[in-house]
């Protein structure tokens, strides 16, 4: 795992970035949640996430947005977050120009700003998206969604109603030619504080089937 800095919209970003040995592999960006909550691409289910497409033989990248750590900038609060996981998806892609395909993981708010890039970026093929804020935030921007995902929940989360989740995911999954699962995760509380193995696991058996290899 190595540091990186790049430019972004209104100075640089700080991430960690990963380099799959694999000629071709496929890459992954990995956003962190709320900012002004404590949200960093430290994290731990931020980490979880980085650790299973890492583990599977991606390209990943995590960072933090304008104002966590050492990346410049101010907190938007949706369109600078945008503009910098944009940013951070070209510098990924320049990393590997041979990539089969892009995926995108999220958590939170990093959620809501991932399915928001990627209605945006047509070469992101799949994502995850760890307890979306659907009753928060509106999501009504994916009309269509583009591509096929999972929403994965934790059961017990007290910020983000399962139900709300649930409804966003049956409502993408009816779309023709989508498939958008949801997995729920019973005892999980919104940071999969005793539950980052099973997070682990139901992300990494998605990717597994979705991209077709063999084990964790």
């Amino acid at each position: 795992m190595t540091e990186v800095f790049f430019n972004g919209s209104e100075g640089r970003l700080e991430g960690r970035y990963h380099h799959s040995e694999k000629k071709g592999a496929p890459a992954a960006l990995i956003l962190h949640p709320h900012p002004q909550y404590g949200g960093t691409m430290n994290n731990k289910v931020t980490y979880t996430l980085f650790h299973t497409f890492a583990k599977l033989g991606f390209s990943v990248l995590r960072f933090n947005f304008r104002s966590v750590g050492r990346s410049q900038g101010q907190f938007e609060g949706g369109p600078g977050e945008l503009s910098d996981a944009a940013t951070a998806l070209d510098w990924l892609q320049q990393q590997n120009e041979d990539a089969k395909n892009f995926w995108i993981g999220g958590y939170s708010f990093g959620a809501w700003i991932g399915m928001q890039l990627l209605m945006r970026r047509p070469e992101i093929k799949g994502f995850i998206s760890v307890a979306p804020p659907a009753g928060e935030k509106d999501f009504s921007f994916l009309a269509p969604c583009p591509s096929s995902g999972i929403i994965i929940q934790g059961g017990r989360d007290d910020i983000v109603n399962p139900s709300a989740s649930a409804t966003l995911a049956k409502r993408l999954n009816g779309q023709r030619n989508i498939k958008v699962e949801y997995g729920l995760v019973p005892d999980a509380d919104h940071a999969f504080s005793n539950s980052l193995a099973d997070l682990h696991r139901v992300a990494g058996e998605y990717i597994i089937r979705k991209a077709r290899i063999k084990s964790l």
